[in-house]
């Protein structure tokens, strides 16, 4: 990849029907459309979680170019992890209740995978980021009333860092704060500059 490369003329796609994703994305660029894939996620067996955020960040990005072959396309997955075992959206109020007293006074691990595949590129490039979430110590009052305020049932870990979720944090440790709201854009946004896709237009 040269360092000057001509300016993309490829169409953009998100892979996505994350609104997360698509306000991130909307950071660097607003010339891009977004189609969320149907893809089966359910994990293999004895898959691990960060194994599943690849493949299927992959899956959405090969869904995708399937029928838009000229365009790049980006595919993004977030899987978090306590102990090993993946916890995934949560769905419901109760659901998310239960997610956050496991997490309460534990690490979260959070795998956000991202796929980009592009007629410029002779093969796709991936990237995991991870993001280690350290929750407070939390009683089931505090849980309650967030869940209730936030209602993260679209969440991976059943909470928004960006929003109220904040509260519930004792530290991070990433290198991209965008990778925990769903989208590596640290990562993205140099991919797409090499491939000639201009940031703000």
């Amino acid at each position: 990849m040269t360092n000057n490369p001509e300016p993309a003329t490829e169409p953009l796609i998100l892979a996505s029907g994350s609104r997360y994703r698509k306000q991130l994305l909307e950071g660097f660029t607003r010339n891009f459309s977004c189609i969320s894939p149907d893809i089966d996620e359910t994990a293999l067996a004895d898959e691990a979680p960060q194994a599943l955020a690849l493949r299927l960040a992959i899956a959405k990005a090969r869904k995708v170019a399937e029928t838009r072959t000229g365009a790049t396309v980006i595919g993004s997955d977030q899987v978090a992890s306590l102990n090993g075992q993946a916890l995934g959206k949560p769905g419901n109020y109760d659901n998310a209740v239960k997610q956050l007293s496991l997490s309460a006074g534990n690490t979260i691990v959070f795998y956000t995978a991202i796929c980009v595949i592009s007629p410029r590129l002779p093969e796709p490039r991936q990237h995991v980021d991870i993001t280690k979430v350290h929750f407070k110590a939390l009683t089931n009052a505090e849980i309650e009333s967030y869940v209730q305020a936030d209602q993260p049932y679209d969440c991976a870990g059943s909470f928004r860092s960006e929003g109220l979720g904040a509260s519930l944090i004792e530290c991070l440790e990433n290198s991209d704060p965008t990778a925990l709201i769903g989208l590596p854009m640290n990562w993205l946004t140099s991919r797409l500059a090499e491939l000639g896709y201009r940031g703000n237009g």
